[in-house]
């Protein structure tokens, strides 16, 4: 028998590109809900947030924000700026290239991450925010 559970758990984040290692928490609701094998979709609620994985280490950290600020850089204007006056209108397209959500497998209650892989979120809005991950799994429970 197949089972579907939707959970959601807050982080706090600072913004501009900050990044957070969010595979434990992943992890914990897949744990908690007593799933075996399946699939879990993380999705960051949100218009200027990313999930990804990657590396989670000292030079990806400083790589990571660097690579969007070249490619969608912050002290730019954009349009969604002049509409809303708000200055985050590079949030919204790195957002929008990043991707708000990932599937991961997991067997025997793990994820099946490689060595040095983690799943990440990427606050891009440009200031501090409480943050919602929504975590849906679809597998089998242990019986």
């Amino acid at each position: 028998m197949i089972d579907l559970e939707t959970h959601s758990f807050d982080i706090k984040t600072s913004g501009n590109c900050h990044l957070t290692d969010i595979t434990a928490k992943v992890q914990d609701v897949i744990n908690s809900c007593g799933f075996v094998e399946g699939n879990v979709i993380v999705f960051a609620v949100g218009s200027t947030a990313g999930i990804t994985t990657i590396e989670y280490e000292p030079g990806l950290m400083k790589d990571y924000p660097a690579f969007f600020e070249k490619i969608i850089p912050s002290n730019v204007s954009y349009h969604h700026d002049q509409t809303w006056h708000d200055g985050n209108g590079h949030s919204h397209l790195r957002s929008a290239l990043q991707g708000t959500s990932l599937s991961v497998p997991f067997k025997d209650g793990d994820l099946l991450l490689g060595t040095w892989q983690q799943i990440i979120f990427v606050d891009f809005d440009n200031r501090s925010r409480s943050r919602k991950i929504i975590v849906q799994i679809i597998g089998k429970k242990s019986e």
